[in-house]
This record gives C-alpha cells, sequence and structure tokens, in this order.
C-alpha cells in the first residue's frame, strides 16, 4: 500500500471556479486556467467516501503523457505543470500540488461527450442486445461481449449535471454544439483513440473504448481538453486476459463498480465505505495502467 496520504479536497489561494467528481478548478486571471485533481473516486456519478491515494497524481500524468503524444492530432488545452510558472502564492503550495496540477488555456467547452468504441462492452453491449446497434449504429449480426468492433464508433453523450449521462444520436449531438464543431471533434476523437489504441496495444493494453472533452479557444478552434485516456475516462483491459465472449478484467475502475455491484448498492449516494483491500486494488490497477502506458515508473 502506498504510505501518501489520500488528497480529497484541495485549497489553493486563487479565485475558486467549480468542484468536479475529482478535479478542482482555479482561475489564473487572463487566459490561464489551474487543474488541480484530487484523489476522489467516483462510480455511477456518484463520489466514494475513501478516495485512492496518488490517484489524482496518476491522473494529470498520464494526461500529460498523452497531450504530448497526440498534439500533432489536434491543439489542446494544456499549457504547462511547471511549479515555478504558478503565481507567488501558489508557489507556497506547491508541495501539495505536486503531481497534480496543471495550467490549461480556458475554452468554451462543448456540451457533449466524445466517446469512441472499439470493443463491444458496457452500455454499447446492452444496447446491440436491445437493438443489434450501438447509439443508432447498425453492427454486424452474431458479435459477443468484448467483441472487437469492424471500426472504431463515435457515440455522443450528454454531460448531465443531475444524475447519468445519456447516450444520443450524432444528429442530436450537432444540435447541441455551434455549428460544423461536432464534425472537428468528432474526427479527432476517433483519430486520437485510433493512434492511442494502436500505442496501447504494444504495450500490452487493449483500449475497449474512451471519452474525450472538447472547448473552443477564442479564436474558434476545436481544442481538446480536460483529461485524456485515463483510468477514469477510458476502459483498459490486459491484452492477454482478453477474449470475446466474457468482460475481461481492467485496469480502471470497473473493479471498483464490480465490487459495488456485489455490494447489492443501488447507485444513489450515499455509497458504501470501500475496504483497505478494495483502495488497494483499485489503485494497483491505475498505477499498473500508468506504468505500462508511459513506460515510467511510477513514485
Amino acid at each position: 500500500m502506498s504510505q501518501t496520504t489520500a488528497v480529497s479536497t484541495v485549497e489553493v489561494d486563487l479565485p475558486h471556479l467549480s468542484s468536479g467528481k475529482v478535479r478542482e478548478l482555479f482561475d489564473l486571471g487572463g487566459d490561464g486556467l489551474l487543474f488541480v485533481a484530487s484523489d476522489r473516486i467516483s462510480a455511477y456519478d456518484v463520489v466514494m467516501p475513501q478516495a485512492i491515494p496518488d490517484k489524482g497524481r496518476l491522473l494529470t500524468g498520464m494526461s500529460i503523457f498523452w497531450f504530448g503524444a497526440t498534439s500533432d492530432i489536434c491543439p489542446n488545452h494544456f499549457l504547462s505543470a511547471a511549479s515555478n510558472e504558478l503565481p507567488r502564492a501558489v508557489r507556497e503550495q506547491v508541495e501539495a500540488l505536486q503531481g497534480r496540477h496543471m495550467v490549461v488555456r480556458k475554452l468554451d467547452m462543448l456540451p457533449v461527450e466524445f466517446v469512441v468504441r472499439g470493443y463491444l462492452v458496457g452500455s454499447g453491449w446492452k444496447d446491440y442486445r436491445q437493438t443489434g446497434a450501438v447509439c443508432g449504429i447498425p453492427l454486424p449480426e452474431g458479435l459477443v461481449e468484448a467483441d472487437k468492433l469492424p471500426e472504431p464508433i463515435f457515440t455522443p453523450a450528454t454531460k448531465a449535471t443531475v444524475g447519468h449521462d445519456e447516450n444520443i444520436s450524432e444528429a442530436q449531438a450537432a444540435e447541441l454544439c455551434p455549428p460544423g464543431t461536432l464534425k472537428v471533434a468528432r474526427d479527432y476523437a476517433v483519430e486520437l483513440y485510433k493512434r492511442a489504441a494502436g500505442y496501447a496495444r504494444g504495450r500490452g493494453i487493449i483500449i475497449a473504448d474512451t471519452k474525450f472533452e472538447f472547448g473552443l479557444a477564442p479564436d474558434g478552434e476545436v481544442t481538446l481538453a480536460d483529461e485524456v485516456l485515463t483510468p477514469d475516462s477510458s476502459r483498459f483491459w490486459p491484452a492477454d486476459q482478453w477474449e470475446p465472449g466474457a468482460n475481461p478484467p481492467s485496469l480502471d475502475k470497473q473493479y471498483l463498480r464490480d465490487w459495488l455491484d456485489v455490494q447489492g448498492w443501488d447507485h444513489k449516494p450515499p455509497a458504501p465505505d470501500l475496504p483497505p483491500d478494495v483502495v488497494e486494488r483499485t489503485r494497483a490497477g491505475y498505477v499498473e495502467a500508468y506504468e505500462r502506458l508511459t513506460g515510467r515508473t511510477f513514485s
């Protein structure tokens, strides 16, 4: 078990803009924002009572890695993770922020999650069993759970402020976004997935699906934002344990979801307390994904 104490809350001497399930967002003035990732973890859109030690550092490190590895595909909002570029008042809090902060560009966020699926699992598998399609996209007959799809598919979802995100059609998503922006972001998302999936397979990991978020820069340029290809936003499978017909073990928070389902929890707050072994097993999956994908030892 890590000796690091889990960080559930983060306070910085800057104007606080919002709190997400994991991240705190602060205003740096001008066109900059400070993203700080806590160790909170959510499942079924509910934040768990216990945090996962080091999770914020793992998510931040993986996002920074992917921003660098995909910067030739599309622009992204990442500017820096250097402590010396923070305001003087914040530098005194560097120890608390170490490894879990990013300075990013302000964007006007698109109100859609850009989900790309390469394998038939989760809500996509449920949809296919009922309709023979996923989010209205017809698929070949006879596919089984965890099958690889002929080509990755784009299945947008709403960003629910209350309750769960909902899958929507591409036409519905286009109506929510400024004219012309959905197609650009969709094409970026599919290309990002293909690049990441090919790279990850070489590292022994299958990226079954993932979600991206995009925003518009002041000049209207569609820009990749938020976190990218992390265990919170993706489904990672060890390639050597994948076999069509069964949902393989995951290096993400699926282990936590499965444990919660066994407890009979109804997916409504409050969530049950997480035993130490569930916390450690969840952390171990995140660390393994980080180390395999980045090629770096986590410390």
